[in-house]
């Protein structure tokens, strides 16, 4: 299969970004490690660490698409999309790390006080550096919506965050010289355990990620009502995810149909629900299972309005589907959904296929209980 134009673009933006972030990030560095190591500022000491560690995360950045972008193979074979997750994870322990370090340094300083010296030049090169971080920062991040990629997001979040760190250096300067108060110290604490903040809100995004959430509930919505829209569709249920990284979404949906579909008819369907469904969201829909329909038939019509009520007399009670009615073998199925919220889920599922086997005794009653998956 050829490679999506799509991915190609992808992958440029986060290399482009990732590159430009790293040149940026040394080049401040660089003066921020000059000027605080002879102004004697701890601020703009750990301001400088912190812009190293950023060019850092941009490396690793780019190791990670590289590695990410390698083939399936038989050992991998969805691919290892996944290694993107964990390249912001990387990240999040870096910048974990250099806020504990900064901590660490500036609780020295406020035990060790010493007093910092600025000159002009200085504080017009930190003026330059929150200019420059603010429009690197918003750069990455958008160039990171746009691409789709954690680890720019996060890099772009961090780079606005230190902008705030510098300017706020720039603040603390200025009121040492006017007021002859350093805060320096103290500032280096607060700047630390906010890095330590965002790297916290970074390692818990990426966790949740790995672990596997829900997607967008937006995107959920128009994937069912594309489903749904397809002639021969006359229902759509069940629709599950599994991510194997950024852009690389496969998904598996239940669909109710006529009963008297062919063979061929339904293949030709879960085809199309395929096509449609990948060119408009990019996922692909991996697996369709089909539920037969037969409610045209004015006595099972009768028996689902009975079980509807029985079923949705409870408030936990979601959602009903798949239902089936084999008349010749007395064969009554279908699926329940029960809220994850429900005081006791299993208890309430016994309750329900109870009171519908007592109803209907004359039928073999086959309840399913599903899981919310997708909201």
């Amino acid at each position: 299969m050829q490679i999506p134009e799509k991915i190609i673009s992808r992958d440029k933006i986060i290399l482009k970004t990732s590159i430009i972030g790293i040149i940026t990030n040394v080049i401040l560095s660089a003066f921020k490690g000059a000027i605080g190591f002879f102004t004697n500022s701890i601020a703009i000491m750990v301001d400088a660490i912190n812009n190293i560690s950023d060019a850092l995360s941009s490396v690793i950045t780019i190791i990670g698409l590289k590695l990410a972008g390698k083939k399936p193979d038989k050992d991998h074979p969805y691919g290892h999309g996944r290694i993107e997750y964990l390249t912001a994870l990387t990240i999040g322990v870096i910048i974990l790390y250099t806020g504990f370090t900064a901590v660490i340094s500036s609780v020295k300083k406020i035990i060790s006080p010493e007093l910092p010296e600025y000159d002009n030049a200085s504080l017009i090169i930190i003026a330059v550096a929150v200019v420059v971080k603010l429009f690197l920062g918003i750069y990455t991040q958008k160039m990171g919506v746009r691409a789709n990629s954690d680890s720019l997001i996060a890099s772009g979040v961090e780079a606005k965050f230190d902008t705030l760190v510098s300017f706020s250096t720039l603040v603390a300067a200025f009121i040492f010289i006017f007021f002859g108060v350093s805060l320096e110290a103290y500032l280096g604490v607060i700047i630390s355990l906010l890095l330590i903040k965002t790297a916290a809100e970074i390692l818990k995004d990426t966790i949740n990620k790995i672990l596997g959430t829900r997607p967008n509930l937006e995107t959920i919505k128009a994937i069912y009502k594309e489903i749904r829209s397809i002639d021969g569709v006359l229902g759509a249920y069940d629709l599950m995810f599994h991510d194997y990284g950024p852009d690389k979404m496969l998904g598996s949906v239940h669909i109710e149909v006529a009963e008297d579909m062919t063979a061929g008819e339904i293949d030709t369907l879960i085809r199309r629900i395929q096509r449609e469904i990948f060119t408009k969201f990019s996922v692909v829909i991996d697996a369709v299972g089909i539920y037969a329909i037969n409610l045209k038939n004015p006595q099972i019509k009768s028996i689902y309005t009975a079980i509807k009520k029985l079923v949705f007399s409870d408030k936990f009670v979601l959602q009903m589907h798949g239902f089936y009615v084999n008349l010749d073998e007395k064969i009554i199925s279908f699926d329940m959904i029960i809220d994850f919220d429900a005081p006791n889920r299993d208890e309430l599922y016994r309750q329900i296929v109870a009171k519908v086997a007592n109803e209907f005794s004359d039928y073999e009653v086959l309840i399913a209980l599903d899981n919310d998956y997708s909201g």
